[in-house]
């Protein structure tokens, strides 16, 4: 939206507001962040706020925080006023980590504990789970299937069966720690594993988890949450101090927040405070991963004593998409075969922008929803995706273009196969983009040639890793394979590596070896016996020492200095951790197992208008709050969007778990069922497998609207009978093809 102050009719009404609680209801596009930041900056010019005193803006992610700073402090400086004072804008987390800071004794804290990162913390449960299925080997394996085959079993032991412990306990901790259950209670409920074996297994990680943050000082994103809550509710004092410091609160992305984060605002607002909650609760996807509810922006918007506010009008989307949109919604709250998820999305539609608007929505033409009602296998719908992606990008070689789908693994086949195609993709979006797993692994082969340096093999990697820059030029790359080759097929590597005389290299490799490749290879032998040297030194300072021998550019070099702060904090938190044990970590961010944040445009902010003519491939959930021209929204089918029906498959209901059981469901029923007899209370519903399957749709069903909202052009819609050739079309796409069908 054009940052200029031209109002809408509906933002005209939001920036009226003076105090009390306004909930407010925003559809995609209808640039609630520029509506809220206007909100921002009236407040501080007309409120009279004492010189400690802030109005204190709070959203969900880092780069949304950066967007409300630089809107707010340019518009401050408009009005010749100085950015920065007057106003703070935190992060949910950030917040809660300002609280915490105040006092953090009241919860048993030293002043300058650390905050360990979600990758750390996964490093700590691969730990434990390790010890947890040996300790409780019987009863992790009886929970497999019978029908798989002995090499099937040991397959799943291996890495599906730790993988699914893993995610159990992970989830489960944030869900206690959400509830706000101390340890205590839970050692109290859970004597002995008799009572609930695989939530006591849950437990003994919960404990060993907490153990190695005592350990470290440390605390992780979840006891950030509740210990600033915890403060909170032990120092009235506090609380008086904070509800002056921040008379009014502005929170962004409201859809996003759970129970415990909505506590720390009420909180902080009081019984007389100002609190502007803006969000979509069509946009909530991050239940599945995270402890958001939904459904607690749609309670306070509907509290009698909050006034209620709509942002609908868009100009993101052509006409054609703004209908599929609406037409969704409809359909979800009025004909969803599956009554229990109606309440999936709901009201308001999207309405387009007047005439007159800064931001008119982009003109329909015939393609501009295309839905795609054939079966394709996986690999057809690839074939698919490649011919008519050329064909957009030939007709509008400047637009900006995503191919979206569910699952991080299908987007990684996608973006390999594009670029077999040589389609010009990036993938910015992902878990970790390619420049950091390329920069991560090259200096992971170099290790292993250090570590082992009479390994032939790993010699011969190590050249071609120190010569990668020369991929460029095909004639020379091709030549680097060639002389790889011949220290690939060394019998004695150390003859090469520290001959006792000066030998010549063609009596080491082969009279016919050229004078480019002993070149190369003098150069490559003088670089690994600087690194043999510095082979003392700690992994971290080995790393840097590499570096300064390859021929890096900015980016690359930064990724090898972060890599190398990581490998620091790695071995100072783990003492015990060999040089294998690191290399695995950098193999892990290599092939994209294990997520890792650089000075990428995923961590500063992803513009799309930045990657014009090329091909964004990411997964749905990353592309929330993005937006390009065309958008292809692919496997659509009843895997990845399940609703309810028979044949559908459940991601949650693991294919080697007999019976198919939902485990992670039940464990949160069992946990809520021993609070509730902990607390003198009846749990009277019964488990059902199916209210978690109802979740599950109602997730799918808000991400499909979130995929389709992302288009601004031309949106095109497909699905993929899958891996087994046994999946069929999701009902949502069946749906909307149906309406798209009738307005022809």
């Amino acid at each position: 939206m054009a940052d200029k102050l031209q109002l809408r009719p509906s933002q005209e009404e939001v920036l009226k507001y003076k105090q009390g609680l306004l909930g407010i209801s925003a559809v995609p596009g209808s640039g609630k962040t520029w509506t809220l930041s206007q909100l921002a900056v009236k407040l501080i010019l007309t409120t009279d706020l004492e010189p400690e005193q802030e109005i204190l803006i709070v959203t969900f992610t880092n780069s949304g925080a950066d967007n409300f700073s630089s809107r707010i402090g340019e518009k401050l400086r408009q009005n010749g006023l100085m950015e920065g004072f007057g106003y703070r804008v935190r992060t949910l987390h950030g917040l809660a980590n300002d609280i915490l800071r105040e006092r953090p004794d009241l919860v048993g804290l030293p002043n300058e504990f650390s905050i360990i990162d979600e990758s750390e913390t996964r490093e700590i449960m691969k730990d434990l789970v390790s010890i947890a299925l040996e300790n409780h080997k019987e009863f992790l394996l009886d929970l497999l299937s019978s029908t798989l085959s002995d090499k099937k079993q040991i397959s799943i032991i291996k890495k599906e069966l730790p993988d699914l412990v893993e995610k159990l306990a992970t989830n489960w901790i944030k869900t206690v720690k959400d509830k706000q259950i101390s340890l205590h209670e839970l050692e109290t409920w859970l004597p002995d594993a008799d009572v609930n074996p695989l939530m006591y297994i849950c437990l003994n990680i919960y404990r060993g988890y907490q153990a190695a943050l005592n350990y470290r000082g440390a605390i992780d994103f979840d006891d950030l949450i509740r210990y600033a809550y915890e403060c909170l509710k032990r120092d009235p004092d506090l609380v008086r101090q904070l509800q002056h410091r921040w008379p009014y609160i502005l929170e962004d992305e409201a859809q996003d927040s759970s129970k415990l984060q909505q506590q720390i605002l009420t909180t902080l607002v009081g019984e007389t405070g100002n609190w502007v909650r803006v969000g979509d609760p069509n946009q909530a996807i991050y239940e599945s991963f995270t402890t958001a509810d939904p459904n607690l922006l749609k309670t306070f918007v509907a509290r009698e004593d909050v006034e209620a506010l709509d942002l609908p009008v868009s100009g993101r989307s052509a006409q054609k998409i703004i209908d599929l949109a609406n037409a969704m919604i409809e359909w979800v709250q009025n004909s969803h075969p599956n009554f229990a998820v109606r309440d999936a999305l709901s009201e308001p539609f999207i309405q387009p922008t007047l005439p007159n608007d800064p931001q008119s929505n982009p003109k329909s033409s015939p393609d501009s929803v295309e839905i795609i009602q054939t079966a394709m296998s996986a690999d057809q719908e690839l074939g698919f995706l490649t011919r008519q992606v050329k064909i957009w990008l030939e007709e509008n070689p400047e637009s900006t273009v995503a191919v979206l789908t569910f699952v991080n693994e299908r987007a990684l086949t996608i973006i390999e196969h594009l670029k077999k195609q040589k389609i010009e993709t990036s993938d910015a979006l992902m878990k970790t983009p390619e420049p950091t797993r390329n920069s991560a692994g090259s200096i992971a082969l170099i290790l292993k040639s250090i570590y082992d340096p009479l390994n032939p093999v790993h010699l011969s990697t190590s050249f071609t890793v120190f010569f990668r820059h020369l991929k460029e030029n095909p004639e020379k790359y091709k030549l680097v394979n060639e002389t790889a080759q011949l220290l690939k097929d060394l019998d004695r590597t150390e003859l090469f590596l520290y001959p006792e005389s000066a030998i010549d290299l063609s009596e080491i490799f082969s009279p016919e070896i050229l004078a480019e490749q002993i070149d190369m290879l003098k150069s490559f032998r003088s670089a690994i016996q600087r690194w043999h040297q510095a082979a003392y030194l700690p992994m971290d300072q080995l790393v840097l020492v590499i570096a300064q021998d390859l021929v890096l550019d900015n980016g690359e070099r930064a990724i090898v200095h972060k890599l190398s702060g990581l490998i620091k904090t790695l071995l100072e938190n783990n003492p015990e951790w060999d040089s294998m044990r690191i290399m695995e970590e950098l193999i892990g961010i290599s092939k994209n197992q294990r997520d890792f944040a650089t000075f990428s445009q995923k961590e500063d902010g992803f513009d799309p208008e930045n990657y014009r003519g090329k091909v964004i491939v990411a997964t749905v959930h990353k592309s929330k709050g993005l937006e390009w021209d065309k958008v292809f929204l692919t496997s659509a089918n009843t895997y990845d969007y399940p609703s309810g029906e028979e044949k559908d498959v459940y991601t949650s209901e693991k294919w080697f778990i007999e019976g198919r059981r939902n485990l992670q469901a039940e464990l949160f029923y069992d946990l809520e069922a021993l609070r509730v007899q902990h607390s003198g209370g009846l749990m009277f519903q019964q488990y059902d497998k199916q209210n978690s399957r109802d979740d599950i749709v109602r997730d799918r069903l808000r991400l499909f609207y979130v995929g389709i909202t992302r288009a601004k052009k031309s949106l095109t819609i497909s699905w993929n009978t899958g891996k087994m050739n046994n999946l069929n079309a999701s009902l949502p796409l069946k749906h909307l093809a149906g309406v798209i069908s009738n307005e022809r």
